[in-house]
C-alpha cells in the first residue's frame, strides 16, 4: 500500500536525514558563533541558534514559540493528508515533491524544538553543547532552539544616502542564516511559483456531444371520418 506514497516519504526521509546529519554534528562540535569559511568570506558556517521562525526570525517569547510549535504541528499533519490526497489523484510528481519538501522542513525544524532542549545542554560562546548531560537538558519539550549554520554574505556595504530611512547604514545581502530544512521550504515554494503552469494544468470543460437522430419519426395522423 506504500509503494505509491514512496516518492514523498523518499523525499521527506532524504531532508530529514541531511538536515539532522548535520544540525547534529554542528551542535555538538561548535560553541555558538564558530565560523568556517567554506569558499571566502560569502560563504560560510557559522552556528547559530533560533529560538523562532525561519531564517532567524524570532517570534513572541515562549508563548509566541509554543504557538508558532503548535502551528508547525498543525501544519505537518495537513501536510501529511495534503500529499495523501494529491498522490491518490494522481497529480504532477513534480508538485508532490515540492510538498513534501515543504513537509520535510517543518519537520526538520520541529525536531529540534521539541527535542534538542532535552538531549542537548546549553551551548554558549566557549563551551560545545553536551549531549545527554548529567543535569539533563537546556529547555522542556518544545522550547528547544532551532539550528541554523548556513551564511552567504554575498555582498557588503552601505545604502546610498538618497535613501528613505536607511540612507547611509550598512547592508548586507544575504545575512539570514538558514538550515537544510529553511531550504527545503524555501525551494518548495519556490519550484511551485515558478512551475505552477506545469503542475497546474487548466481543466477544460466538457461540451456534451449531441448525437443527431438521422432517422426523422414520421407521424402519421389517422382522420377517422363519420
Amino acid at each position: 500500500m506504500l509503494k505509491k506514497y514512496r516518492l514523498p516519504i523518499l523525499t521527506v526521509l532524504a531532508v530529514l536525514i541531511i538536515d539532522q546529519t548535520i544540525k547534529l554534528y554542528i551542535k555538538s562540535h561548535y560553541p555558538h558563533g564558530e565560523v568556517t569559511r567554506v569558499i571566502g568570506d560569502w560563504f560560510r558556517i557559522t552556528f547559530t541558534e533560533n529560538p523562532g521562525m525561519a531564517f532567524g526570525l524570532e517570534f513572541g517569547g515562549n508563548y509566541g514559540k509554543l504557538a508558532l510549535s503548535a502551528f508547525r504541528i498543525i501544519a505537518v499533519f495537513v501536510g501529511i493528508f495534503y500529499i495523501k490526497k494529491i498522490v491518490n489523484e494522481g497529480e504532477h510528481k513534480g508538485f508532490i515533491i515540492c510538498v513534501a519538501l515543504i513537509l520535510a522542513g517543518a519537520l526538520g525544524n520541529i525536531i529540534d524544538s521539541a527535542f534538542y532542549g532535552l538531549v542537548f545542554s546549553e551551548t554558549n560562546d566557549y563551551d560545545v553543547a553536551q549531549f545527554m548531560p548529567a543535569g539533563g537538558g537546556y529547555a522542556g519539550f518544545l522550547h528547544g532552539q532551532v539550528v541554523d549554520m548556513f551564511y552567504f554574505p554575498i555582498y557588503q556595504g552601505r545604502f546610498p544616502t538618497w535613501v528613505p530611512i536607511w540612507g547611509g547604514e550598512p547592508f548586507e545581502f544575504f545575512n539570514a542564516i538558514f538550515n537544510v530544512a529553511d531550504m527545503a521550504i524555501s525551494f518548495g515554494v519556490g519550484i511551485i511559483l515558478v512551475f505552477q503552469k506545469w503542475f497546474f494544468k487548466p481543466v477544460h470543460p466538457i461540451t456534451p456531444m449531441v448525437i443527431e437522430n438521422s432517422d426523422k419519426e414520421e407521424t402519421s395522423t389517422n382522420d377517422i371520418s363519420i
